[in-house]
């Protein structure tokens, strides 16, 4: 499985973006899909994570203003990000996962809000 992350950009705060993550392969519907950012000197962070069946999750600093879907026909999977803050600034990365599969990982998109 590829990751192929983009949408990322800069934007004022309270401002939107949608960030996609286009896998490849042709098992994308059995994979669970995640969001994880990182913030300079920070630690990478779940931001939001939606299994291949079951319950999406979300970060609680990002909970009413995040939505992420996926498009299992397109093997696509995006993070609507809505009401940004200056403190959402970080690198986006998809990630991929399967039990008994390896992980995988995109290359990032830089979100950069301006107050």
């Amino acid at each position: 499985v590829q990751l192929q992350a983009s949408g990322g950009g800069l934007v004022q705060a309270g401002g939107s973006l949608r960030l996609s993550c286009a896998a490849s392969g042709r098992i994308f519907n059995s994979y669970n899909m995640g969001w994880y950012r990182q913030a300079p000197g920070k630690q990478r962070e779940s931001v939001a994570i939606i299994p291949s069946g079951g319950v999406t999750e979300y970060a609680d600093s990002v909970k009413g203003r995040f939505t992420t879907s996926r498009d299992n026909d397109n093997n696509i999977v995006y993070l609507q990000m809505n009401s940004l803050k200056p403190e959402d600034t970080a690198i986006y990365y998809c990630k991929a996962w399967s039990r008994g599969r390896p992980v995988y990982w995109g290359q990032g998109t830089q979100v950069t809000v301006s107050s």
